[in-house]
């Protein structure tokens, strides 16, 4: 059974022959209901700061789940944002060695181009001037057969001999005017590199 500060003040005994004194048992009851009254509301408030102490430490648990919360959450979208930054470099990356490498083939077909067309040059010269060298070749013996079957003066042996070497002599200007050409051609595709 709990007793109660008002149930120790209002406590009445029987009176029995050679008891108590009356008066000091109301004084001293009197003096216990203040004090167990005083411990009672000790207790109660006691109990009202343990309740906001109790609020304050569920608050800061919400917070502290909340900033864990939050915490965890940035580091994930840092991770995330960092694995997607990474993904995007080594897109950029192999795009870029994609580019390269075909600059670079390109590069190389073109000089493989420009070395099949120097060789082609080459060749059509060489065959010019072998066309070159087999008709002025003819032309001199058909004036030497001429000679042969109708001798000319000498004036005219002269003159025609002069022709065949200014002919010649025109044959290795075409030449050297070819071989300009050439050279400008190779160093307009080397240019273009």
């Amino acid at each position: 059974m709990r007793i109660a500060p008002i149930d120790i003040a209002h406590k009445t005994f029987h009176r029995k022959m050679m008891g108590f004194d009356p008066d000091e048992v109301m004084d001293f009851l009197r003096l216990c209901a203040e004090e167990l009254e005083g411990l009672i509301k000790e207790r109660n408030s006691m109990r009202e700061a343990l309740r906001e102490k109790e609020l304050a430490i569920a608050e800061y648990r919400e917070r502290d789940e909340l900033l864990k919360s939050t915490i965890t959450t940035a580091t994930r979208m840092s991770e995330k944002m960092q694995v997607d930054a990474d993904r995007e470099a080594k897109l950029i990356i192999n795009d870029a060695n994609q580019k390269a490498d075909a600059i670079v083939r390109e590069s190389r077909d073109s000089l493989k181009r420009i070395y099949q067309e120097i060789t082609d040059l080459k060749k059509v010269r060489m065959q010019f001037e072998s066309n070159m060298r087999a008709l002025v070749q003819s032309h001199l013996a058909m004036i030497e057969q001429g000679q042969r079957i109708m001798p000319n003066p000498t004036g005219e042996m002269q003159q025609a001999q002069y022709q065949a070497q200014n002919q010649s002599a025109g044959m290795q200007s075409d030449e050297q005017l070819m071989q300009s050409r050439v050279s400008q051609a190779i160093q307009k595709k080397m240019a273009d590199f």
